[in-house]
C-alpha cells in the first residue's frame, strides 16, 4: 500500500527539500470509475491550488511572501499529495532566491518532475492583490442553487449514481446547477473537505432532488478532491447523457493551501480562479 505522508505526525522542514514532494497516480483512483482501459479519460481540465503562506528570503536574508496559484494538468500522470505539497513549500521558508524568476524556476522544475508534466505558475505579491481581479473580489458560483430544494435524506454512506437521472421526455436544455453542501473526508486521515460544486450542461434536463441527493451522498465517503470531481463527472456522464458537461469544485483551504479541480468534455475556458466566501 502506498506510505502516505498525510495523517502522519511530521517535523516542519527548516531546509529546502524537494525530496518531501509526493506523487499519487492518477490512474489509481481512475481505475475505481473504470477509466483504465481508456486511452484518454473521457474529460480534461484542470486542478487549480491556491498557496497562501508561501514565504522566502531575498539574497540579504529578508522574508518575502506572496500568494502562488498552481495549474495543473487533469492529464498529469500524477497528482501531489496535499501534505506533502504543504511541507514543501514551507521546506522554502529559509532558502535564499535571487528573485521571483528563480523562485518560479525553482517550482516549476521540483512541481514538474513529481506530477510528469508541466504546470502554470502565478506569483502575487500583497502590493498587487487588490490590482489582481481574481485574488481581490469574492464572488460565489453562479447558477441554479439546488440547496433551495426541501429534501428528506435518510441516506449517507454512497453518492449513488442511480439517483441521477434526466428526463428524456423534455427537450435539451442548457443548464448550470450549484450546490454548497458538497463535503467529503480525507481518504487517510477522515478529515472533513468542504466544497461548492457547480455542474454546467447541455442535454435532458437533469432531475434536481436526484442531483442533490447523490451530492449529499458523499458526506461520509472518503476521496481525494480530484477523485470526487472526477466521479460527479463520470456518474452524470453515464447516467444522463448530456451532450456537453463541465464540473468544477472549489474546496475550503487547509494548511494555507485549497484544490479547486476542473472537468470538462468540450471547448470551455478554465474557469476564473475566483473565491468564494468559505474560502
Amino acid at each position: 500500500m502506498t506510505e502516505f505522508v498525510l495523517g502522519q505526525h511530521t517535523a516542519y522542514p527548516s531546509e529546502y527539500d524537494p525530496t518531501l514532494l509526493f506523487p499519487i497516480q492518477r490512474s489509481e483512483n481512475r481505475a475505481s470509475l473504470g477509466l483504465n482501459h481508456l486511452q484518454t479519460p473521457p474529460f480534461f481540465g484542470v486542478d487549480i491550488w491556491n498557496a497562501y503562506e508561501l514565504s522566502w528570503l531575498n539574497p540579504k536574508g529578508k522574508p518575502q511572501i506572496a500568494l502562488a496559484e498552481f495549474v495543473i494538468p487533469a492529464d498529469s500522470p500524477n497528482m501531489v499529495e496535499s501534505k506533502s505539497f504543504k511541507l514543501y513549500l514551507n521546506s522554502l521558508n529559509q532558502q535564499r532566491f535571487a528573485d521571483t524568476t528563480q523562485l518560479r524556476n525553482c517550482l516549476q522544475h521540483d512541481l514538474g518532475s513529481v506530477l510528469g508534466s508541466s504546470l502554470q505558475i502565478k506569483l502575487t505579491g500583497p502590493n498587487e492583490i487588490s490590482a489582481d481581479k481574481k485574488m481581490g473580489p469574492i464572488e460565489e458560483l453562479g447558477g441554479q442553487l439546488l440547496d433551495r430544494l426541501d429534501i428528506e435524506v435518510d441516506d449517507f454512506q454512497k453518492a449513488d449514481p442511480l439517483l441521477l437521472h434526466a428526463d428524456g421526455s423534455l427537450a435539451p436544455i442548457t443548464q448550470t446547477l450549484v450546490s454548497h453542501l458538497l463535503k467529503s473526508n480525507c481518504p487517510v486521515t477522515g478529515q472533513p473537505d468542504w466544497a461548492s460544486v457547480q455542474i454546467h450542461y447541455q442535454g435532458r434536463p437533469i432531475d434536481e432532488e436526484g442531483l442533490l441527493r447523490y451530492l449529499i451522498g458523499f458526506r461520509q465517503l472518503g476521496e481525494f478532491h480530484e477523485h470526487c470531481v472526477e466521479k460527479i463527472f463520470c456518474d452524470i456522464k453515464s447516467r444522463c447523457k448530456p451532450e456537453k458537461l463541465s464540473v468544477y469544485a472549489r474546496y475550503t483551504r487547509r494548511g494555507g493551501l485549497d484544490i479547486n479541480p476542473f472537468r470538462t468534455d468540450y471547448n470551455a475556458a478554465w474557469p476564473s480562479n475566483i473565491r468564494h466566501a468559505r474560502q
